[in-house]
């Protein structure tokens, strides 16, 4: 069960065995069927979650009634709403699962007791935020500079598993298009 979860902190920083285990009792296990809404808009953000197996995808609902996906997390993915989460303020978005998940949380207060006890994990969250941010800024970029085509190439070179996993109308929320649209863009790709 913290198979995954331990591989990836260690690419973070050195662990001993006694601050890894530490941290593996502090995470609640949760096993979560499809389509069961982890966050939903106006509620405060109390998990911060380790995907080890499943896909689960954050969005929101934009002035006409859309849903705007703001990303998905697979395997060896977290997903959580920071702003929500960190300052304890009502969530903008809901978190979803597409697919059965099994998933390693901790709570602000789990979170809080980690980084007291074991304060090697701020450099763990350290990353993981600027990770998260320079892919929200490679983003930001790519949806004011590129074309229709090269966002959705883009997407399944970074995200090849996505595909076979989700809908279509979810990856082109994701992409910011209609599901029209990217059946047209992908019905050029196979042309070619």
């Amino acid at each position: 069960m913290y198979e995954a979860i331990n591989r990836y902190i260690g690419l973070c920083a050195n662990f001993t065995p006694g601050e890894t285990s530490y941290f593996n009792s502090l995470l609640q296990f949760r096993k979560v069927k499809k389509k069961t809404l982890l966050l939903q808009e106006g509620e405060v953000c109390n998990f911060e979650a380790f995907v080890n197996k499943g896909c689960i995808r954050n969005y929101y609902i934009d002035e006409n009634g859309a849903e705007v996906t703001l990303q998905f997390a697979i395997e060896d993915w977290w997903v959580s709403d920071i702003a929500s989460f960190h300052d304890r303020k009502p969530s903008h978005m809901f978190i979803e699962t597409l697919e059965d998940c099994e998933i390693l949380v901790l709570t602000p207060e789990t979170k809080e007791e980690l980084l007291h006890k074991v304060p090697k994990f701020e450099r763990m969250f350290r990353l993981m935020v600027q990770r998260n941010l320079s892919r929200m800024q490679e983003r930001l970029f790519q949806t004011i500079s590129t074309n229709a085509t090269n966002k959705y190439l883009d997407f399944l070179e970074r995200y090849p598993s996505i595909p076979q996993r989700v809908a279509q109308h979810y990856i082109a929320s994701y992409l910011g298009m209609s599901p029209e649209f990217l059946s047209k863009v992908r019905t050029r790709l196979a042309k070619k």
